[in-house]
């Protein structure tokens, strides 16, 4: 049996989108056979990819244990909070992009995952396209 798995505010459903997974291997922080796997993006000296459970992400236990970061590039401004910046980097589960991933802040807090957007997604959402234009572009 499984427990039920950690809440994550910037990144809700994780097993949607595939970067958690059921699995019965250990997890190389607690020890411990929770019944899911993290399968996201490691940033780390060591291989940890396959090999961390949600728990210790949301926790932050794996990001102290072997100062690991979940996310690579980013837009923050300068009025994102550096606690909003830890949630996000080390305590949120990251996503798999086709190149470098890249999670935006706006607002003061990070934008929230929810799964790949490409140009037929935004399309329906013409201002959220203009914004994300200017974030990259700028």
């Amino acid at each position: 049996m499984t427990e039920l798995l950690p809440e994550f505010p910037y990144h809700p459903d994780p097993v949607a989108t595939g970067v958690i997974a059921p699995s019965d291997t250990a997890c190389t922080c607690c020890g411990r056979e929770r019944g899911y796997v993290y399968k996201g993006p490691v940033y780390a000296a060591d291989e940890l990819g396959g090999r961390l459970c949600p728990w210790c992400i949301a926790d932050g236990s794996a990001a102290e244990r072997f100062d690991a970061h979940f996310t690579a590039g980013t837009c923050l401004g300068d009025d994102v909070p550096l606690e909003v910046f830890a949630a996000v980097d080390r305590h949120t589960p990251g996503f798999i992009a086709w190149q470098e991933p890249q999670w935006f802040f706006h607002c003061g807090d990070g934008a929230a995952f929810l799964g790949p957007a490409g140009a037929a997604e935004l399309a329906a959402c013409p201002e959220a396209l203009e914004m994300l234009r200017r974030e990259v572009n700028g």
